[in-house]
Formats: structure tokens, sequence, C-alpha cells
């Protein structure tokens, strides 16, 4: 099915994955990805892998937390209205702060799994910012 070489990679990017995952550097998974809640180092404290590089790089964070926040929003809104008998009002506001709450939960998850995208898309390109710098 899959070639030794392809089978390598692929288990190369799922290593970056589960550091991301950890929120560590995904390049030597020993570094912080973050030095607050959700306040991405600019670069690694171990590695020294910049993971900010250029202006807008965290966009596809945005638009996978959005994406999840979406599908777990359509499936709370289901569970409500078929699995309890609450007003729409008391339903509308328990939906909100709930979906609220997740969305600012999934901020940090989500900006770490892009910056393992974007590593493992890059290094797989033969980037040159991917070599390990020390």
């Amino acid at each position: 099915m899959f070639s030794d070489s392809e089978r390598a990679a692929l288990s190369w990017r799922w290593l970056f994955f589960r550091r991301a995952l950890r929120k560590c550097c995904p390049q030597c998974g020993a570094g912080a990805l973050f030095r607050g809640f959700a306040r991405l180092n600019t670069e690694c404290p171990g590695c020294g892998l910049r993971f900010r590089r250029e202006h807008g790089s965290q966009t596809g964070a945005m638009y996978l937390s959005a994406t999840l926040t979406e599908i777990f929003a359509a499936a709370l809104a289901l569970a409500l209205f078929f699995l309890t008998d609450l007003d729409k009002f008391t339903a509308l506001g328990l939906g909100v702060a709930v979906v609220v709450a997740v969305s600012y939960l999934l901020l940090p998850l989500t900006m770490a799994v892009w910056t393992a995208v974007e590593y493992a898309t890059d290094v797989s390109n033969s980037e040159p910012w991917t070599a390990p710098r020390r």
C-alpha cells in the first residue's frame, strides 16, 4: 500500500502532530509553543524554530477554530432541541454560553495543530527554514 519512504514521511508527520498536541515544538519536541494562554512564542526556546515566520501565519488556525466551533454549535443546538425540554430562551442562553466557552478553549489547540500543519507541509516541500538550528 505505502512504500517505505511514504511510511517514514507519515511517521514524521504524526510525530509533529503529537508534539503539537502536547503544546511542544513540532521540530524538537522540547520547547514550549506557548508563553501563556493562546500566546504563541515567536520561536522555540529549545531549537530556535520560528513559529511565526510571516504576518498572518495563524490564519489557518482561525479557520480551523471557527469550523470546529460551528460543528460543535450545530451538534449542541440539535441536542438541546431534541434531548431537553428547555424553553427556547433558556436553551439559547445556555447554548451561546457553552459555545463561547468551547471556542475560547479550542483556540490554543487549533493554534498548535496549525503550527504542526505548517511545519509538516514545509518539511515535505524541503523549505530551508525547517532545517534544525541548534
